[in-house]
């Protein structure tokens, strides 16, 4: 079958160099996409300003009812105007308008229309899915794999997450979307032989060297489809790849089976400069909500024992003294992590969530997901896993008034693990039930799909810190520098961060050190994008931290109305604004290895004075003439500029 790929891939190319096919160009002009079919094979072909970026790349799907990537015609396509605007709090910006060209282009074997592609061209994004159609008597098949490609250009880079060898880590709990990122790295690899987590970032030559960033990913994944990865081939090509069949204790299959008519997920592909990535909203532009909230769902800040306490702290007192902390703070609600159904017990979490009621805190409660799907031992176990045990809990919940739940320990992306995403979400919101995904996979347009959804792990997160000197040694590179440019731009990240002590541990005194800054702390609470933050701090950083650093993480909000890149580079630093009603937040880091100095233009700001978090202290100063401000970031560190 690989083989048939690539000579397939090698057939699109001849194709597209001499013949022109028909072309869906953006509002603006400059995404161009020509679709076009060579001896029965189609493919697809991406220019911005008249440059190829994907260079003729496969379209096309293996199924049990006929090969529909070769063999094809190509028998019409019919464009339209496609407009939409929609309201998200819980997204880099909280009203969205929407306009793309779409072309719908429909494809015949052997006399028979048999299935659509569907592109969506807007001035940024290229995004594209198949519709398949009943055929006859024949309404349900087997999706066995995918021909879709993208060629990248031999000369381009990568910013790649390796994809996990399922049942290793943890317990045997990978794949769960947990590896470091490579920085600028040739393409032509293929990750540690399982290619690579969606978003993939790329890197090519524009107009006057001037750089040209792609990223690719997917949205809309839900039970009706897998979660998909990009396998590497030599030639700078990329292909979607299935799960693998050992994912989730070999529990399900790795093909889809689908009722007809029916549509695989959206693949996305963002192009222009790094500013058009950080700030795209392709991942819910082209999905739609699944079903309606079943209340008024609401967001802020939380803390978290566990990340400094780890598994003891999970009791009652303890979790009573983080309750009394969180309200000290003004924060909305407590996490409070495994093991409490066994220290705590039910009767006295009642009883701790009447405690916080009185206090104005609420509380989310971690379970694990399994199921026979890996080995972790941590509890609550068996119960998110069980339909009937599940709805039965979620009452349960709704009763005692718990705000919400966190989901961890997946370790697979088959159709029947995404079924169990979609109905522990459905579930959680018959229930007015928030839910947080941990060892799990990418959102894939989930926040505008699920109403009580609030975000997923879905990264190297905090509690490597916890675990790994080495990974303190390198949070700047890995997570603060890197995170904003790739997992996070397309989809809610609780990364469980922004810690103010300097040792991972409850005595803040031994253990893994933090060597990054507190205001690199406070920079990553606005360039970190979650609706519910529930952060790494601790009850004695109200008397061990700066004043000003306790005072910012007590009114930073959550969500955020608008999102402004400013500068940066991936795996290097950032520089970015967040606007949260009418009020502005500038943050940077910086993990270059030596200071970084730069004048700032901040027309988003107005004249003035700003309130300036730099060089571990906070100052009021003026910005200069055309709203300029000079500053300077330590390496491993921050600043962050609030007006």
């Amino acid at each position: 079958m690989k083989k048939q790929f690539i000579l397939f891939s090698f057939a699109c190319l001849g194709l597209l160099s001499s013949q022109a096919g028909e072309v869906v160009t953006s509002p603006d002009g400059h995404i161009g996409v020509e679709l076009s079919v060579s001896d029965g094979q189609p493919c697809y072909q991406v220019t911005y300003n008249n440059q190829v970026v994907i260079a003729p790349s496969a379209l096309g799907l293996v199924t049990n009812i006929g090969d529909l990537s070769r063999n094809l015609s190509l028998t019409k396509v019919t464009t339209t105007d496609v407009a939409d605007e929609y309201s998200l709090p819980t997204i880099k910006q909280s009203h969205v308008s929407y306009q793309a060209r779409e072309a719908v282009a429909q494809y015949e074997l052997q006399g028979k229309h048999v299935m659509d592609v569907t592109f969506r061209v807007s001035n940024h994004d290229v995004a594209f899915r198949y519709t398949l159609l009943p055929q006859k008597e024949t309404r349900c098949c087997v999706i066995e794999s995918e021909a879709t490609a993208f060629q990248l250009p031999a000369t381009a880079t990568s910013f790649l997450a390796p994809q996990s060898k399922p049942l290793t880590g943890f317990a045997r709990t990978a794949p769960s979307y947990e590896t470091r990122y490579g920085i600028d790295e040739p393409v032509g690899k293929n990750g540690w032989g399982n290619g690579y987590t969606f978003p993939c970032l790329f890197k090519a030559n524009g107009f006057n060297a001037t750089p040209l960033w792609l990223l690719v990913s997917e949205t809309g994944t839900d039970g009706a489809y897998v979660g998909c990865r990009l396998m590497g081939q030599p030639d700078g090509r990329y292909q979607i790849g299935f799960p693998q069949q050992a994912e989730g204790n070999g529990w399900g299959d790795t093909s889809v089976t689908m009722a007809l008519p029916g549509s695989t997920p959206w693949r996305t592909i963002t192009i222009g400069s790094l500013k058009d990535v950080v700030e795209t909203t392709v991942a819910w532009d082209v999905v739609k909500p699944k079903y309606e909230a079943s209340r008024h769902y609401e967001y802020g800040k939380g803390t978290w024992s566990w990340i400094i306490g780890m598994d003891s702290s999970c009791n009652f007192d303890e979790q009573k003294r983080y309750i009394d902390f969180a309200a000290q703070m003004g924060y909305r609600s407590v996490l409070i992590d495994a093991l409490w159904d066994v220290q705590i017990g039910y009767e006295r979490m009642a009883e701790l969530a009447r405690y916080g009621k009185a206090k104005g805190v609420g509380i989310f409660l971690w379970y694990n997901s399994n199921g026979s799907w890996n080995d972790a031992p941590q509890s609550p176990r068996g119960i998110m896993s069980n339909p009937t045990l599940r709805k039965k809990e979620m009452k349960w919940m709704h009763e005692t008034g718990i705000l919400g739940i966190k989901v961890d320990f997946f370790g697979g992306d088959k159709q029947n693990m995404m079924q169990l995403y979609e109905d522990i979400l459905s579930d959680a919101n018959d229930q007015g039930i928030q839910v947080i995904f941990h060892g799990c996979t990418l959102p894939r347009g989930w926040e505008r799909m699920y109403p009580n959804y609030v975000g997923s792990e879905a990264i190297l997160a905090s509690e490597n810190l916890h675990f790994s000197q080495g990974f303190c040694d390198n949070e700047a590179r890995d997570c603060g520098a890197m995170y904003p440019f790739t997992r996070n731009v397309v989809g809610s990240m609780d990364f469980g961060g922004s810690a103010l002590n300097k040792y991972y541990n409850a005595g803040n005194n031994k253990g893994s050190q933090r060597k990054t800054s507190d205001i690199y702390a406070l920079a990553t609470a606005v360039i970190f994008q979650c609706s519910v933050q529930h952060f790494a701090l601790a009850p004695n950083n109200l008397t061990d931290a700066p004043q000003w650093a306790i005072d910012f993480m007590k009114q930073v909000p959550t969500t955020w109305d608008e999102l402004q890149f400013i500068d940066g580079y991936p795996g290097q630093y950032i520089i970015m604004a967040r606007r949260a009603g009418s009020k502005w937040y500038v943050a940077g880091i910086n993990a270059t290895g030596q200071p970084l100095k730069q004048t700032l233009s901040l027309p988003m700001l107005s004249e003035g004075t700003v309130q300036l978090y730099q060089n571990g202290q906070l100052t009021t100063t003026k910005l200069q003439k055309k709203k300029t401000i000079k500053i300077e970031i330590p390496t491993n560190g921050g600043i962050v500029i609030t007006q």
